[in-house]
């Protein structure tokens, strides 16, 4: 594989930018349609993309589909599909810098649960660091405190699906491709939120399909950017710029919706993402 570490950290940094705007756009559109909606017409175009995608490389459909465990591949689809929804509503009730900041906290839960799902090592200073990123998120909820919204539980849930995803994600990978895994991911998940989404279609004013198109736009846009960044560089070189989406998703909330960053969000975020990248540091020690 070719390894270009420059070419793939600038590749990450503009799928970071992409996915940061898509999630300014979801919120956007949000706070003015029914989310299921919203979400499943991003998905349509979403899973024309994927079976594009993994038509090329598995060289056919059937191919791209053949796998021999359906309900697993199933169950990340709708689950991917079904995490989308409930960060989108945080978006709305809590803002996006809030929610990036808690959902920074995903990788953390990957690891805390790999040991028992997937039978993966855990040494004392991966736990330590997960113990301190989850003081990070207890710094950010603030719980007791007057200030605290019941919101931002949702942002944590969000978390906590993402990392049952990544977590099956890479389960699937022992007998299936990543062309497979992402032709599921689209499809399934695209008919899993058209099922609930149609019931509750409203039309869109003219200028907000123009907002819908670029978000479907966005989101192919940074899943093909992500596709590139691991072809062209390894995973531990880059995966530390993903923490990127949190700063500029900060900077989309502060000046588009003039959210405010707060003391306690600043602080645990940087909690958060430092126990997260010393995560990432023992992992690719331990390969």
């Amino acid at each position: 594989m070719r390894n270009d570490a420059r070419l793939g950290i600038a590749l990450m940094v503009a799928a970071m930018v992409v996915f940061a705007s898509q999630d300014g756009l979801s919120r956007y559109l949000a706070e003015r349609y029914n989310v299921l909606m919203v979400v499943m017409i991003r998905y349509w175009f979403f899973a024309l993309f994927v079976i594009a995608i993994a038509r090329r490389r598995a060289g056919s459909i059937r191919a791209a589909a053949a796998t021999r465990q359906p309900w697993l591949q199933a169950f990340r689809g709708v689950l991917l599909a079904a995490e989308i929804c409930v960060s989108v509503v945080a978006y709305v009730a809590i803002g996006l810098i809030e929610t990036h900041a808690i959902f920074a906290a995903y990788p953390l839960i990957i690891a805390s649960l790999a040991g028992p799902v997937l039978g993966e090592r855990m040494g004392w200073r991966r736990w330590l660091a997960v113990a301190a990123g989850f003081v990070g998120i207890l710094i950010i909820l603030q719980p007791g405190a007057a200030v605290f919204s019941p919101s931002a539980a949702l942002a944590l849930l969000a978390a906590f699906m993402f990392a049952v995803y990544g977590l099956a994600t890479r389960y699937a990978a022992r007998k299936d491709s990543a062309a497979t895994s992402f032709f599921w991911t689209g499809t399934t998940g695209a008919v899993a939120i058209t099922a609930v989404g149609v019931w509750v279609w409203e039309p869109l004013l003219r200028e907000d399909w123009a907002m819908m198109g670029l978000l479907c736009v966005m989101g192919a846009l940074g899943h093909y950017l992500l596709i590139k960044v691991y072809e062209v560089a390894e995973a531990s070189t880059v995966q530390p710029f993903a923490y990127l989406h949190l700063v500029f998703a900060a900077v989309i909330g502060v000046s588009v919706f003039g959210e405010a960053l707060e003391w306690n969000i600043v602080v645990g975020a940087v909690i958060v993402v430092g126990a997260g990248l010393f995560t990432l540091w023992r992992e690719s020690l331990s390969r």
